[in-house]
């Protein structure tokens, strides 16, 4: 079984991992002129560290779904 600093640093790099991700997809998304992107805030950083890439998925399905 995993102890405490394991599975605090898995989520901690899944959390950096997941910020530089929407930085990267944000970035992207305001070339191609669309102006839906994701904050760069705790809640994100949260949902990215817990559900990871999916977790990502799932805050730009819900901005363009709002």
């Amino acid at each position: 079984m995993k102890n405490w600093t394991e599975h605090f640093l898995n989520f901690m790099l899944r959390a950096i991992f997941g910020m530089i991700a929407i930085y990267l997809v944000n970035s992207f998304l305001q070339g191609r002129g669309v102006e839906e992107s994701v904050g760069i805030n705790p809640f994100s950083f949260l949902t990215s560290g817990l559900l990871g890439f999916p977790g990502i998925a799932l805050l730009y399905g819900i901005r363009f779904y709002l």
